[in-house]
């Protein structure tokens, strides 16, 4: 596995490393061991799949408050998806700013997603399936987001005119400066 550090601190690209016969391929998708040299949460705690029947689906921007603040590891398994995470860490050099990167079925990465970061997806194809690896449980008391074009944070999100549930189109407005 490949680990690569993005723009937002303790946020991390994984790419697995495929090694491909005439009969396929096979990588590992996650090794605790290999995780830990990271300083990452390795206890996976429940795994999620959320699938998507239509192109432009977006669902965001969701995060989890304390004491159970949530760490994920996020593939796309099928499809293709433009994936945002960002930082709402107080104090953190990089609050408020965002990262985007495109997950997808032919290019098998995943996003490390760190405690205290907000995380939502539009899809970018028809049939697109996510799968999660939450390293908290969920708590609903806890579960927490804004809207996915809140003016502060300024997304750009790939699709215009996305499919976004009643609940998503209901989450408030953060109003937090950017950064610059």
């Amino acid at each position: 596995m490949i680990f690569t550090e993005l723009a937002l601190r303790g946020a991390y690209m994984v790419d697995v490393e495929l090694r491909e016969d005439e009969r396929g391929h096979f990588a590992r998708s996650f090794c605790a061991e290999e995780f830990a040299r990271h300083d990452l949460k390795i206890h996976v705690a429940q795994c999620n799949v959320s699938f998507n029947r239509r192109k432009g689906t977006l669902r965001g921007m969701h995060f989890q408050a304390p004491p159970k603040e949530e760490a994920k590891l996020v593939r796309c398994t099928r499809g293709s998806v433009h994936d945002v995470i960002v930082d709402l860490r107080d104090g953190s050099p990089t609050f408020a700013r965002w990262v985007a990167v495109v997950l997808s079925e032919e290019n098998s990465r995943m996003i490390y997603v760190p405690e205290g970061f907000a995380h939502g997806f539009q899809t970018l194809v028809d049939n697109s399936d996510v799968f999660y690896q939450m390293f908290q449980s969920y708590s609903q008391e806890l579960a927490r987001g804004f809207r996915w074009d809140d003016p502060a944070f300024g997304i750009r999100w790939p699709l215009s005119d996305p499919i976004v549930s009643e609940r998503d189109r209901m989450l408030p407005l953060l109003g937090r400066p950017r950064a610059k």
